[in-house]
């Protein structure tokens, strides 16, 4: 049956070590799913719910935007997608009488672990100015004070409106319509901060910010390479196609400054040969430093230029531009710079280049180890002309594939959620709704957070996420959000900026992606767009947890009606009612959805949805600037380490989903009970004098000068690459200097923390 939420805090302060695992999933990975849901949701809801996952007539799995192959298991999903749907479906509640017993001030103090345990939110709350306590609201009085506030606004301009990669298609393009027809571009997501360096950089050499290959692709493959991510935590279910690609005869390397379990072998839950022996699944491991993936693409793409017959020249002739600038930068690489930026020996990347000269098609996997770096966006434009000189993209079994985080994060995009929108896109709104949009760029997330800071944004609107935990430079963004007139958050769960408010606060419950959603017209379905462009439709089955929530659509269409009144010519009220219409509306507006309805409800011939028009996939057409794929001769960059100083990542653990933490265990990494750890080589640490088991504190260095500390995190010898560390966020957000950003994407460089190692008073 299903248990009670924690009552305090665990305590953290002497997290246990053991050696790290040498293999994923198995046995350990269903028990512990099981345990979990069971936890959450108890013993039967647990079986109705799971069989439903990523299932053609189910809901789409709220984790990780990873494709579901056309023919379905029984059991659809991984185990951090089962911590997910549990969490949802869960059986605790936290109803008005929780709040009544916890003010603001005490939320403030818990862990993000705590908050997300008690379960559902049920009503609409709501925080007065100078009060201590949320208190429940109508929905009709919520959206009053929404309206009071964005109307008292001297621009349109100082409302921020945030997204999360939960949202749906149909709300996501509701959203940023009413943005927009409010008079505002002022729409930040969560790309911004993990794979807006992967959309610009495609945008400019291949003209579309996506991915451009299938699952088709990578089984089709003979080399796979997966830099800078770590699939066995963040998508678990990526470990299944790469089973199965292996089977067919590719090969794979890992480039990645830690080893991680889920590519060494992968023990598949869903065959009895999997559960007993598993699949090694890299043949090259490249334990690269952190930022020197640019330098590594750099020399492999030197070393095929001198391969006599390596470079497909009927490829590069006819359709990319930019070759010659790209040989003269490409042959200036240097071995023994490559060396030192890599932390690579020479044999190890001869090695590399033999696999890659063997391989008639490639592909290139990649998520937050590219994207989060100063040089994101050339590292991931060196990508490009890695593949573009064989020829590896627009034929089967190959091509770029950024791996997305966050269920629907790519269809936000596809939606409008951006803050810099194609003047295409807002001519194709303007025509069917008739309205201007406002055509001057808007706020990314960390111009948002500037503009709180600095006052020239009073309201901050989040449709899902955790915004304060998620955000880089934690200080500096609790503050600026404390400066708002206004905070809002449509949220499934309790999270930590529902603790950190601005002068009036708004919690407004929604349905997940679990509950049924029943409408006038009838019951509702929703559609999401995964990591390789798929369109489908999610139906969640589950009673909805609280008679008192609203759907994201229905949120956005009754703020949106009571906000611009009259004067909108926008059926929102139609919208609400029956999501088939804004569907139709989309088909419209976006290319690629015509005929919406019908392709994703399968009566146009389909029932597993739709895969969008993709120009370099399909018949290698590139709608750049040139009308070519783009070949780029960036300088090589990596970042420079003081002397005494280490270069830190941070990344998830294993019990956890971005912000969300589901427990304080790191199975894979040896990590329990405990997530303050600091993970440093032995090398390192003997030269630091760093014991295995001591405390430190660890400070950020950056020009500004300003001390940026995280107190207290035991240090764990462990095998990183050599002058790299790595610790769990949120925690360390702190050390993420706000305006250490990439070039051109202005991401946060959460991936290259310059800092040093201080013994901890708690030591």
């Amino acid at each position: 049956m299903a248990t009670k939420p924690p009552t305090g805090d665990p305590v953290q302060d002497a997290p246990q070590v053991d050696a790290p695992l040498r293999a994923a999933a198995g046995l350990p990975a269903v028990a512990h799913s099981l345990k979990i849901a069971q936890q959450q949701m108890g013993v039967r809801r647990t079986a109705l719910t799971l069989l439903r996952v990523n299932q053609k007539d189910g809901f789409d799995c709220p984790g990780c935007a990873w494709p579901e192959p056309e023919h379905r298991h029984k059991a659809e999903f991984c185990e951090n997608g089962a911590k997910a749907v549990a969490e949802e479906a869960t059986l605790r509640r936290v109803t008005p009488d929780f709040f009544a017993a916890h003010p603001v001030a005490d939320l403030a103090t818990r862990s993000g672990y705590w908050l997300g345990q008690q379960g559902r939110l049920t009503h609409p709350m709501y925080l007065a100015d100078g009060a201590e306590r949320y208190e429940p609201v109508s929905w009709e009085r919520a959206f009053d004070i929404i309206a009071e506030e964005l109307t008292a606004l001297a621009s349109p301009d100082e409302a921020v409106f945030y997204t999360s990669g939960r949202t749906s298609n149909e709300a996501a393009f509701l959203y940023q319509l009413f943005a927009r027809e409010f008079g505002t571009n002022n729409l930040p997501d969560c790309s911004n901060m993990c794979h807006e360096s992967s959309g610009s950089a495609l945008t400019e050499t291949i003209g579309i910010g996506k991915g451009s290959v299938s699952l088709e692709d990578l089984y089709k493959s003979d080399l796979i390479i997966v830099a800078g991510q770590n699939p066995g935590t963040n998508h678990p279910r990526m470990l299944s196609a790469l089973e199965k690609a292996k089977a067919n005869g590719s090969k794979i390397i890992t480039i990645n400054p830690l080893p991680e379990a889920g590519l060494e072998r992968f023990k598949n839950p869903q065959t009895p040969q999997g559960m007993l022996k598993g699949a090694t699944l890299t043949d090259l491991f490249l334990q690269i430093r952190l930022g020197g993936d640019q330098a590594l693409f750099r020399l492999l793409n030197k070393l095929i230029l001198e391969t006599e017959g390596a470079v497909d020249d009927t490829f590069i002739a006819e359709h990319t531009h930019g070759y010659e600038e790209f040989t003269a930068a490409a042959r200036a690489a240097d071995w023994d710079a490559t060396l030192t930026a890599t932390g690579l020996e020479r044999a190890e990347i001869e090695e590399a280049l033999a696999l890659v000269l063997a391989s008639e098609r490639t592909v290139v996997c990649w998520a937050m180890g590219l994207t989060q770096h100063k040089h994101s966006v050339p590292t991931i434009r060196e990508v490009v002309n890695f593949l573009l000189l064989r020829g590896n993209i627009g034929r089967p079994g190959a091509g770029v594939c950024p791996v997305r985080g966050h269920s629907n994060v790519q269809g936000d995009r596809t939606m409008g959620v951006f803050e810099r929108p194609a003047p295409a896109f807002l001519d194709a709104l303007e025509k069917e709704f008739g309205f201007a949009p406002p055509r001057e760029h808007g706020f990314d997330v960390v111009r948002a957070i500037e503009a709180l800071r600095d006052g020239a944004a009073k309201v901050f609107f989040a449709m899902g996420g955790n915004f304060v935990a998620a955000s880089p430079d934690t200080d500096v963004t609790e503050a600026a959000m404390r400066r708002a007139a206004l905070t809002v958050h449509v949220s499934t769960k309790l999270n930590r900026s529902h603790a950190v408010t601005g002068a009036r606060a708004l919690i407004l419950p929604t349905l997940g992606r679990t509950e049924r959603d029943l409408q006038s017209s009838g019951e509702q379905f929703v559609t999401v767009e995964d990591s390789m462009s798929m369109v489908h439709a999610s139906r969640g089955r589950l009673a909805p947890a609280s008679k008192h929530l609203l759907s994201e659509p229905a949120i956005v269409a009754r703020l949106a009606r009571r906000v611009l009144g009259d004067a909108s010519r926008t059926p929102w009220e139609e919208f609400e009612k029956d999501y088939a219409t804004v569907r139709d509306r989309i088909a419209k507006v976006i290319p690629g959805f015509e005929d919406f309805n019908a392709r994703v409800t399968g009566s146009a011939g389909h029932p597993g949805g739709f895969t969008l028009p993709h120009g370099p996939r399909d018949e290698r057409r590139f709608p750049t600037a040139t009308g070519k794929a783009n070949f780029t001769a960036a300088p090589v960059a990596y970042p420079k380490l003081p002397e005494g100083r280490l270069l830190l990542q941070t990344l998830r653990s294993h019990d956890q989903y971005n912000t969300t933490i589901y427990g304080l265990d790191d199975r894979y990494r040896g990590i329990r009970n405990g997530r303050r750890v600091v993970l440093v080589s032995p090398h390192d640490a003997q030269g630091l004098g760093l014991a295995d088991g001591s405390y430190v504190d660890l400070v950020s260095e950056w020009t500004d000068g300003v001390e940026r500390r995280a107190p207290g995190f035991r240090v764990v010898h462990y095998p990183t690459a050599r002058g790299c560390a790595a610790a769990y966020y949120p925690e360390t957000n702190v050390l993420i200097p706000l305006d250490s950003t990439a070039d051109t994407s202005n991401t946060p460089t959460s991936k290259s923390v310059v800092v040093r190692l201080e013994q901890s008073a708690t030591d």
